[in-house]
């Protein structure tokens, strides 16, 4: 005889009559389904929309040729700046009212499974029962008990078709508790979505708000102080290499230090990018771009494209080693190197530097995850607009000096490729 485990065709009949086919879809309206299936995709196609307008953009500020500095460029781009926040606050709404959606959708499903998984229970239960009352009887009992060879066969063949149908309506109880454990779990990740979307959100809206104050700023300036504004633009590229100039002779004597013996294996993974959805407009090193924008011929780290208010995340495990901003001020001609910034010390002789950020979310001496928030990206400190300046250094050169006319302190210390690791 086989192993006593299901149902026989009888019951299995049944419980297919009852709706154990796909659990509990018997319950559920199809219009119900139907109908969030169909507004979750509306949401989708909304918020693909938005997302296009947001690259639109960000692909028109990228590919603006004016080479004029002074107010007007930067009343364009703070223009710009408020345009993409008002987008993004916009694809932050859609996502939660689409997550919340999704989030109906599961609640109806585990409902199903669990209302299937009490069907599935009570058929186990009633075909343990009859199992067990049949293999009570001996083949002899069953021969004497029936009138004929042919009848004791046909009962003896009963008796394997309702071990076997025992066997697959376990399975099926197995397959809809992994069904529900799934379920669960992508319930918990849309409710840790929306949490997020909605702080993203709150944050994108307060950003809005010191971007307008910002641009009515140098609306009220007078013309006076217009031409000032435009003369201080000027001097701030000389002070700029002079903060460079300082940087650089420090990071020569520090590298006389280094030991890349210390440093982790070369390989991919080792660290996580900074954003989602990476897009590297500049690299590390002697760019074309470093050729010709800077005294020192050499970009310290790369740079990924990052409308104002995306998230940046740590590349990895570690302690918040600095929080500062080099700003010395809102105004344009007041902004210095790194802006604000985030340095991240790694347990792998690593540190990272997370840099013109528009906002922190995290502080000094504080252990954060892979993938944990630590803030927003913007245009602070010595850019040309919003992007994240993402810098990997050897943990154990790494300083922080003053080096005036920046606030706050500077982070210097021996650079390394960030392509080795990512």
């Amino acid at each position: 005889m086989k192993n006593k485990l299901t149902i026989s065709a009888g019951l299995i009949c049944v419980l297919v009559s009852a709706g154990i086919g796909r659990p509990g879809f018997a319950q559920t309206t199809v219009g119900t389904v139907d109908d969030l299936k169909s507004s979750i995709e509306e949401k989708a196609k909304e918020l693909t929309k938005v997302s296009d307008e947001i690259a639109e953009v960000e692909t028109n500020l990228n590919n603006s040729k004016s080479k004029e500095v002074g107010i007007k460029k930067d009343l364009s781009r703070l223009g710009a700046n408020i345009q993409q926040l008002n987008l993004k606050v916009r694809a932050g709404e859609i996502s939660v009212e689409k997550l919340r959606l999704e989030l109906k959708n599961l609640s109806l499903n585990i409902r199903d499974i669990e209302d299937g998984i009490k069907l599935k229970r009570s058929a186990v239960a009633s075909s343990l029962r009859l199992v067990q009352q049949r293999d009570s009887e001996n083949i002899v009992m069953m021969i004497l008990k029936n009138a004929s060879l042919s009848a004791s066969v046909a009962e003896a063949q009963n008796i394997m078709d309702l071990n076997d149908g025992l066997s697959v309506d376990i399975a099926g109880l197995k397959s809809l508790q992994d069904e529900l454990r799934d379920t669960l779990t992508d319930t918990d990740i849309k409710k840790q979505q929306i949490e997020k979307e909605t702080i993203n959100a709150k944050y994108n809206k307060s950003l809005v708000e010191e971007q307008k104050s910002d641009r009515e700023r140098l609306l009220n300036l007078t013309k006076a102080e217009q031409k000032i504004y435009a003369e201080r633009l000027l001097q701030l590229e000389k002070e700029q290499e002079k903060i460079t100039q300082v940087m650089e002779e420090l990071e020569q004597k520090l590298r006389k230090t280094f030991d890349p013996s210390l440093l982790p294996l070369k390989r991919p993974g080792v660290l996580g990018y900074p954003i989602t959805d990476p897009k590297v407009t500049q690299d590390y090193g002697a760019t074309a771009f470093a050729q010709q924008a800077y005294k020192s011929k050499f970009h310290n780290g790369i740079d990924f494209a990052a409308p104002i208010g995306t998230p940046i995340y740590a590349a990895e495990d570690g302690t918040v080693f600095a929080v500062h901003n080099n700003d010395a001020g809102t105004l344009r001609w007041q902004k210095f190197q790194y802006g604000k910034y985030v340095v991240i010390k790694h347990d792998n002789n690593l540190a990272t530097l997370y840099a013109h950020l528009s906002n922190q979310t995290v502080s000094v001496g504080q252990n954060v995850k892979r993938g944990d928030i630590i803030g927003y990206s913007g245009s602070t400190g010595y850019t040309t607009g919003p992007h994240i300046h993402f810098t990997v250094f050897w943990a154990p050169s790494i300083q922080l000096k003053s080096i005036p006319p920046a606030r706050g302190l500077v982070p210097i210390g021996v650079t390394i490729e960030p392509g080795d690791y990512l």
